[in-house]
């Protein structure tokens, strides 16, 4: 049995840290110990903020924060820490969480996890804890929002009524605009992933046409700039005096026209929202264990929304009973929708791995087509604009294989360009079948 940590030990600790810090001068780091120095300090502020979260229960039953005259264990946490009220929330959450999570809180305390990581997998693995380990090794390589998809998706497998959650979080739908201190604008919203996909489809196009226009013009911004700008500019091309109700009920969302006014344009094709959905749900009506039913990039839905959304021309469906999508192959140069519809069932964003980018994606050919002037799917992968730039103008190169994958410079041992004859080719398509060239099927999948 270990001796377990005293308060004596912890300060001790602390005065060490402190007098660290501060013969800290950052300028005199010479760089290449500068990454080396900023990750050992990352690594000590998981330890502490794992120690954190795992005393965070502990505190509240000291029942401390009565004593101080605060309404609530987690605004005492926030108090003293300096942070928000939800953040001091969702680590006490997560503190109790964890004391039926071995593994995790081991994990923690070996500082493997950052708090979101933490957060994150707690809540997923509370509901369904046999998914505690596949979801423990996913961190590895892996985004925070990748992360937090794949929890997400473990929380909907182990909801044993969707439909409930779902018409809870329309329920506890939101959308809050305040001024801050500075006298900024700000805006929050939260509701179902149906209704996100809908509003993502009008935004994304004019996010796209607005980022263009300023690379075009020799202005570079943030997308979240650009993201800020074709929110206002939706406003303004959806904008009308009044809303004229509609057959059904609802407002009619159909653009007053005028002089001062744009139409609304039609969406994109090439911004779909995507639904992934397993027949055997489709079928059933209803999604069970570890089923899949989600906008894809969005998050999961019940089978009834999803037959809701088929409704809508924007929504493309695509069913599989446990296959991939299988190749299609044509004569020109850019996708065919299938084979976008086929690209997003495989990725809703850029494939290189620890990239998070869903929109602004560019298709690629791994083998240029103008060498061999076909488009198969097998030869096309998904990129945002920084990592297609780097594969195009500094010859960096998704390591072979489908899927998310790593992209590496020109001399890593893993580029295309440095693997040993006798290695698996760079290029590992089958020779196009001239039979099927001009063909958009999806196989098995419909």
């Amino acid at each position: 049995m270990f001796d377990a940590a005293g308060v004596r030990e912890v300060r001790e600790g602390l005065a060490a840290m402190r007098d660290l810090v501060g013969r800290l001068v950052p300028e005199a780091v010479p760089l290449p110990d500068a990454p080396i120095m900023w990750q050992a300090f990352d690594g000590i502020e998981r330890l502490a903020a794992s120690a954190k979260t795992l005393l965070a229960a502990r505190v509240d039953e000291s029942r401390v924060w009565q004593r101080a005259g605060d309404r609530s264990a987690p605004e005492y946490l926030a108090r003293k820490s300096g942070g928000s009220l939800g953040a001091a929330r969702t680590s006490l959450e997560t503190s109790r969480r964890v004391r039926t999570l071995p593994q995790t809180r081991a994990a923690m305390q070996r500082g493997e996890l950052s708090r979101a990581q933490a957060d994150e997998i707690a809540g997923a693995a509370s509901v369904d804890p046999s998914a505690e380990r596949s979801l423990l090794d996913s961190v590895g390589g892996s985004s925070l929002t990748e992360l937090r998809e794949r929890c997400a998706c473990t929380r909907a497998g182990a909801d044993p009524d969707r439909d409930a959650t779902h018409r809870r979080i329309h329920r506890e739908r939101r959308l809050r605009r305040w001024t801050d201190a500075e006298g900024a604008w700000n805006v929050s919203a939260r509701g179902t992933p149906d209704a996100g996909s809908r509003f993502n489809a009008l935004l994304d196009p004019i996010i796209d046409e607005l980022f263009g226009a300023a690379r075009r013009e020799g202005r570079r911004e943030s997308r979240e700039a650009y993201a800020f700008d074709a929110l206002i500019e939706l406003a303004r091309r959806r904008g009308r005096p009044a809303a004229t109700p509609a057959p059904g009920g609802g407002p009619d969302t159909a653009p007053a026209q005028g002089p001062d006014r744009q139409p609304a344009r039609s969406s994109n094709p090439t911004h779909l929202a995507l639904i992934r959905i397993d027949l055997g749900a489709l079928v059933r009506g209803r999604a069970e264990g570890d089923e899949l039913c989600e906008v894809a990039g969005v998050g999961p839905i019940p089978v009834r929304t999803a037959r809701e959304l088929l409704g809508d021309s924007i929504v493309k469906l695509v069913i599989t009973n446990g296959v991939d999508v299988a190749n299609v192959t044509h004569l020109g140069r850019g996708p065919t929708a299938a084979q976008r519809v086929a690209l997003l069932w495989n990725s809703a964003g850029c494939v290189v791995k620890g990239c998070t980018r869903t929109i602004g994606i560019e298709t690629d050919h791994r083998v240029p087509w103008a060498d061999d002037r076909v488009t198969e799917l097998g030869n096309l992968d998904r990129l945002c604009g920084h990592h297609h730039d780097l594969k195009t103008r500094h010859g960096w190169a998704l390591v072979p294989g489908t899927g998310k994958r790593p992209m590496v410079p020109p001399g890593d041992p893993d580029h295309p360009a440095n693997r040993s004859p006798d290695s698996t080719p760079t290029d590992p398509r089958p020779p196009p079948d001239p039979e099927v060239r001009g063909s958009h099927q999806f196989g098995d999948a419909a």
